[in-house]
């Protein structure tokens, strides 16, 4: 599979019900994974995860989404071109989120429509140590398709995540380059400017008390897993470096400092009230 290949505009998904027109006119292929399953206990999905692929090559990638002994898939995949290939039909669970946690759900897989963006990512970074940028053309195939999804999904702004944001201990994509901005300008997902850097209160490992567990309690309002226990321990962290990667990208060191908690404030203050 190349990318910008075409092919038809429908195919045999393997497993039950594999019947299925593509799900959207921005599909230009179709390469069915077998790695999927029935939705649990969700008629329809109500998030959406974004993903970089993270490894060498798309085709590699792409590879590894077709592998059952792989067991993982995603719905969609988008090349650096922005060609859209569809994997999963919207109707079943793909395997793409893994072990992870949002606002209480703990089967993202089952509420979920999963997106793999061709991006290299931390494993596999450019000169310099730099993460490949995501091209123009790729990332606005992306904002075509998220908003085709909005429309016919029943999906908040606040569910439009990253998988780092649903398992921040294990995951790291889309990374601190994605520009959510950009998304949210188009009108997807839930976004406040980044405060800017500045002097100011701190906390990092170790630290604890009453202002840490404020952090913690912040961070477990807008979704993140996190228990409140008033020490700035490991999880902690990881739940920080995830927030910095989506919402303040400009240093991701996990560290609370006052940037990174006035975005978190004014992110929980500009959640709808109902």
């Amino acid at each position: 599979m190349r990318p910008g290949s075409r092919s038809l505009s429908f195919c045999l998904f393997s497993g039950a019900e594999a019947l299925l027109v593509r799900d959207t006119d921005l599909v230009t292929e179709i390469c069915p994974s077998p790695n999927h399953g029935e939705r649990r206990g969700c008629e329809r999905p109500d998030h959406l995860i974004l993903h970089y692929t993270g490894m060498k090559t798309g085709a590699e990638a792409l590879e590894r989404l077709c592998d059952p002994q792989a067991e993982v898939s995603c719905h969609y995949f988008i090349w650096e071109n922005g060609s859209i290939v569809q994997m999963v039909p919207e109707n079943r669970r793909a395997w793409h989120a893994g072990q992870s946690s949002w606002a209480g759900v703990s089967d993202l897989n089952s509420r979920s429509i999963g997106i793999e963006i061709v991006n290299s990512g931390h494993d596999w970074r450019g000169e310099g140590d730099q993460l490949p940028d995501f091209p123009a053309e790729q990332i606005a195939s992306v904002i075509r398709l998220c908003a085709d999804l909005l429309l016919r999904h029943p999906i908040l702004p606040r569910a439009v995540l990253a998988h780092s944001d649903i398992a921040p201990g294990r995951k790291s994509d889309p990374g601190e380059k994605f520009p959510w901005e950009a998304l949210a300008k188009a009108g997807i997902g839930h976004w406040v400017a980044p405060a800017p850097l500045s002097a100011g209160v701190s906390y990092g490992l170790g630290d604890e008390g009453p202002p840490i567990r404020a952090v913690q309690a912040l961070l477990s309002v807008y979704g993140y897993d996190l228990t409140m226990t008033g020490v700035f321990d490991a999880s902690t962290e990881r739940v920080v470096r995830a927030f910095q990667r989506h919402f303040r990208p400009a240093l991701v060191d996990g560290r609370a400092d006052f940037s990174t908690l006035q975005t978190l404030r004014n992110l929980v203050a500009a959640l709808p009230s109902v």
